[in-house]
């Protein structure tokens, strides 16, 4: 069986990651929680070195290219579901996120479906069509007539250097991520590295 290469942190790769909210609710619809979604996200890029190279919100999941200069991908991830979590309990009140019982560690809500979804991109080929899958699910959802008329992607940001609704990085990689991949790549073996993941 093929490796699964899914939620697998891979210091010196771009990852693209999508989260799912629970039960597919349509929680970004509001305004409010897209912004208070960016804000902790900017938040969460200072103090966690790491480069956001695209993004867009829908309706009820998010995908992301992310670039942390650790590789902790599942670290970034975890703090931003969590860290998220919270702000749109607070903002929402939105009954459906109360679980039946409370998790291990005391939690009553629960706003994102289990885990999430990031898979590393290792060639500018696969690079360049998950930006352009991300600044067209707003179009492929017909919410739009132009991509960039679209409020909550990195569209503007990527093509026209806005900072709104929030900036990111052009330069998608930091100094020493070719030493960092290359050590990866010899560590997972070359052949499993380039074994594409069936499951992806």
């Amino acid at each position: 069986m093929a490796r699964k290469w899914s939620n697998l942190n891979l210091p010196g790769a771009l990852h693209f990651v999508t989260g799912n909210v629970l039960n597919r609710i349509p929680t970004f619809r509001r305004d409010r929680c897209c912004i208070e979604f960016l804000n902790v996200l900017r938040d969460l890029l200072q103090k966690w070195p790491c480069k956001l190279i695209t993004y867009v919100i829908m309706a009820d999941h998010f995908h992301l290219i992310l670039n942390p200069r650790d590789g902790d991908i599942k670290g970034f991830c975890a703090a931003l579901k969590s860290l998220t979590a919270k702000k749109l309990v607070e903002v929402t009140g939105d009954k459906r996120f109360m679980r039946k019982k409370p998790d291990k560690d005391g939690s009553i809500h629960q706003v994102w479906q289990e885990s999430f979804k990031s898979f590393p991109l290792w060639s500018l080929f696969m690079i360049w069509q998950k930006i352009n899958y991300i600044h067209n699910n707003p179009l492929q959802a017909n919410l739009v007539a132009s991509a960039k008329d679209y409020p909550w992607s990195s569209f503007r940001a990527f093509y026209f250097d806005s900072e709104e609704p929030l900036a990111i990085d052009h330069d998608w990689w930091w100094p020493e991520d070719s030493e960092k991949l290359s050590k990866a790549m010899k560590e997972l073996g070359w052949r499993t590295y380039h074994k594409r993941d069936s499951e992806s």
